[in-house]
């Protein structure tokens, strides 16, 4: 009977022991089911050095759920291959979060390497409302806006005033202007960033939209470039090099050599992102107080930009998903989006923010930008937007250096590209 007694103490201790196993196991399933924890932001470099600084305030408050920013390297093309490698290969996933091109959207979720998103989570009706649509593929959210971008067309406006002409509103003014003003006062025309690269890309586009025509439809399914208005486009950009209101040296242009040429003195037009209206009136610059910014002109009116800016996005594989929703809220909000813009000079998601007057008297393209922004188009969606960009970078640049007539480079471009959606 003792033995009986003993044994039914010890099933009893044994039971109590495994019941606070069990408690405890529930307790950290309940732990993980909720997705809270520490977590790891991607992002190509951040060259204003705005990041850090709000990521410390998420970090103070939410300390169980600290972020640790990974910068990778500033070219998106080299940004998105370490991220790719990263999301495909099946032990490593470091990054939680990625603050992805907005063009990669439809890539990364056709391959799986970022999870849907609940819409009700955030608050996408007080976004500008083109940028949404960046972070959409076949129906479904798999991202957050988070930073947006247009393309301006800034321009001297103590030359222009000087010569008592208005900033060109359509390409016939700009070649006017680019190539009998420019040369008066010493200054070439007009540059983009012309290297072969993903500038040249939404330089291509631009010029392709504006002109009425388009890339690819359907999703990337759609071969739709073989146009008039494509070869319009094209030729746009082609005639410019080859009658000389384009510099031959703007072949070799990214964005900071672009911005450089123009804030150094030596162009009358450039087209490039709001940021470098910013640089360019920095009162280090030498253009500072002469710098004027509109909506990029097209054959007959203005024309279309093509969206920039990039998403936040939810690795398939994120550690703590409930986390990563929170820090994508937290990045998205109001008081933060007026930092990403304060700080960081890059254009907020937020459309009340474009309204601000004192916003305004800091930042006076704006009004501008909100402008670009409502008109702007994305670039083609593809799930292989990689090769679609690398096959539209070649054939342009091709155009453009004279070695194919636009005619010829369209035709072979609507080639390349109904074989990049074959395979």
């Amino acid at each position: 009977m003792r033995w009986i007694h003993a044994a039914g103490r010890g099933l009893l201790v044994l039971l109590v022991v495994l019941t606070g196993y069990a408690a405890s196991g529930a307790r950290a399933q309940v732990g993980a089911a909720s997705g809270r924890g520490p977590l790891t932001l991607a992002t190509a470099g951040d060259l204003t050095g705005y990041l850090g600084p709000l990521l410390e305030g998420w970090n103070r408050a939410h300390p169980g759920e600290r972020v640790t920013l990974v910068e990778l390297p500033d070219s998106a093309d080299e940004t998105r291959a370490q991220m790719a490698t990263d999301l495909r290969d099946g032990g490593r996933h470091r990054f939680d979060v990625l603050n992805i091109d907005v063009n990669w959207t439809s890539e990364f979720a056709a391959a799986g390497w970022i999870r849907p998103l609940p819409r009700d989570r955030f608050p996408l009706g007080t976004f500008l409302p083109p940028v949404v649509g960046t972070a959409t593929y076949d129906g479904r959210l798999y991202a957050v806006p988070y930073v947006t971008n247009a393309g301006l067309l800034l321009y001297r406006k103590d030359v222009l005033a000087a010569e008592g002409v208005p900033p060109p509103r359509t390409w016939a003014e700009l070649e006017r202007y680019a190539e009998t003003v420019a040369p008066k006062h010493g200054l070439d025309g007009y540059a983009g960033q012309f290297l072969p690269y993903e500038g040249l890309t939404v330089n291509a586009a631009e010029s392709v939209y504006s002109a009425g025509g388009s890339i690819l439809g359907d999703e990337g399914e759609r071969v739709t470039v073989n146009s008039a208005a494509a070869r319009e486009g094209i030729g746009f950009l082609a005639r410019g090099v080859r009658e000389g209101w384009i510099p031959k040296a703007a072949l070799a242009y990214k964005e900071e050599e672009s911005k450089q040429a123009f804030q150094d003195g030596r162009l009358l037009f450039l087209r490039n992102w709001p940021y470098a209206y910013v640089s360019a009136s920095a009162p280090d610059s030498a253009v500072a107080g002469k710098v004027g910014a509109v909506p990029l002109p097209g054959p007959d009116g203005p024309g279309t930009s093509v969206l920039g800016g990039s998403n936040l996005a939810v690795g398939t594989h994120a550690r703590h998903p409930d986390s990563a929703a929170r820090l994508i809220a937290y990045l998205t909000s109001v008081r933060v989006q007026r930092q990403v813009l304060t700080r960081g000079a890059l254009p907020p998601v937020r459309a009340d923010l474009y309204e601000d007057p004192a916003l305004i008297e800091a930042f006076p393209y704006l009004p501008t930008l909100r402008a670009s922004v409502l008109a702007a188009a994305p670039r083609p969606k593809s799930p292989r937007y990689d090769q679609v960009s690398l096959a539209v970078q070649a054939v342009v640049h091709d155009a453009m250096t004279g070695r194919q007539t636009p005619e010829a480079a369209v035709r072979r471009l609507a080639r390349e590209l109904a074989d990049i959606s074959r395979h």
